[in-house]
């Protein structure tokens, strides 16, 4: 049986989540002193918002190929595919609005595990028709860091806030997903049971793959 939502929306407190970014060095890679993490997370754990939220720093900040390795699982660090490695490229949706800031809150998360089997053109729209905006594939990275739980065998998640333009604004088909490695083919049998960051094709369907997804998102508290 999969984790119960409500388990998954029981977060560690955001004073916790600092913690354990600055264990990673997570703030070094992204230029921010510790005291600056520690002092935003002490203000969004007082505000409103601040429960139940997930802790964030900006993709531009610490993208998404320096946050992959360090996601861990059975003692097996995580990594991108191969055939991805213009992960970096991969940025917002027009339709997602990042604040304008290094660090930022989510909140209401939800892996959308009862959008499985569905593909990410129609999950798309049927997000915003619920108000709820794609999880981008730094955050969906975030999340596991924080709560390794949310990534389970067969039921994981795709993160199509994230989308890549190719040179004439087109989107590129391929859209981000966060899974658990099977040790097959170029993934190699070493990183079996490894968090994984892949792709699907836009247009495909997979019925172990959710559509994570947030009711909002917050910078200055």
């Amino acid at each position: 049986m999969p984790v119960n939502s409500s388990a998954l929306s029981v977060l560690p407190p955001l004073s916790a989540q600092a913690e354990r970014l600055i264990e990673l060095g997570v703030h070094e890679s992204a230029g921010l002193p510790a005291a600056d993490v520690r002092r935003f997370a002490e203000k969004a754990r007082t505000s409103a918002d601040g429960a139940g939220a997930l802790l964030a720093v900006h993709p531009d900040r610490a993208p998404a190929s320096a946050l992959a390795p360090l996601l861990s699982r059975d003692g097996k660090p995580g990594f991108v595919v191969i055939d991805m490695p213009d992960v970096d490229d991969f940025t917002p949706l027009g339709t997602v609005a990042l604040p304008e800031a290094p660090l930022y809150v989510l909140t209401g998360l939800d892996r959308g595990d009862q959008m499985a089997n569905w593909s990410p053109d129609e999950a798309l729209p049927a997000l915003t028709a619920r108000a709820r905006t794609p999880l981008l594939l730094t955050e969906g990275i975030h999340w596991v860091i924080q709560q390794p739980a949310a990534l389970e065998r067969n039921h994981c998640f795709m993160t199509i806030g994230s989308r890549l333009r190719k040179a004439g604004g087109a989107l590129d088909a391929r859209t981000p997903a966060l899974w658990i490695s099977n040790g097959t083919g170029r993934d190699g049998r070493e990183r079996r049971d490894a968090p994984k960051v892949g792709w699907c094709w836009a247009g495909n369907r997979h019925t172990w793959l959710g559509f994570a997804s947030t009711t909002g998102r917050r910078g200055e508290m």
